[in-house]
């Protein structure tokens, strides 16, 4: 299986909500259907129903976040040189189009958060972005067809993530 980039934020995240399901979620569920089996006949007991089925959301988010640590690859973007387009770069570009310029942060997929120009690195951008040098030209396929985009700059910032 392939490993995934991810930044240390993104992991220790990732950490912090797996250490609060296993931690606290998962037993006050457990005490919460104990509760609802108490209320009477199972069949009928919307409650008991209810926390069964968050339990199994639970328990399905404690299986995807321990699987996405086990692929984890952690990167510090700032030791990485940003004269091509790689992993923790934040790019400026234009659209050739409509002359509009963008800038991108390419993180790892759970970093993700394109309103605030985050974009995975599996996005369509990135991976059109990944590997070119400032100037370059690159066409980008979008749902509504393709753009071509000029690279104006590379360069390394280091993000600052809602908490």
């Amino acid at each position: 299986m392939n490993k995934e980039p991810m930044s240390q934020y993104g992991y220790e995240k990732i950490c912090t909500e797996l250490k609060n399901l296993k931690e606290v979620e998962r037993p006050n569920i457990v005490k919460e259907i104990d509760i609802a089996r108490q209320h009477g006949d199972l069949k009928e007991n919307a409650e008991y129903h209810a926390a069964k089925e968050k339990q199994l959301f639970i328990e399905a988010r404690i299986n995807d976040l321990t699987q996405i640590l086990n692929n984890a690859q952690v990167i510090d973007p700032a030791t990485l040189a940003h004269h091509k387009v790689s992993f923790g770069s934040t790019v400026k570009i234009l659209n050739l189009d409509n002359n509009k310029e963008f800038s991108y942060t390419i993180v790892g997929s759970v970093e993700s958060d394109p309103t605030r120009g985050l974009i995975s690195f599996g996005s369509p951008i990135a991976k059109s972005l990944i590997g070119k040098e400032k100037g370059d030209e690159v066409s980008i396929k979008f749902p509504s067809g393709e753009s071509d985009f000029e690279i104006l700059e590379i360069s390394y910032q280091k993000i600052e993530f809602e908490k």
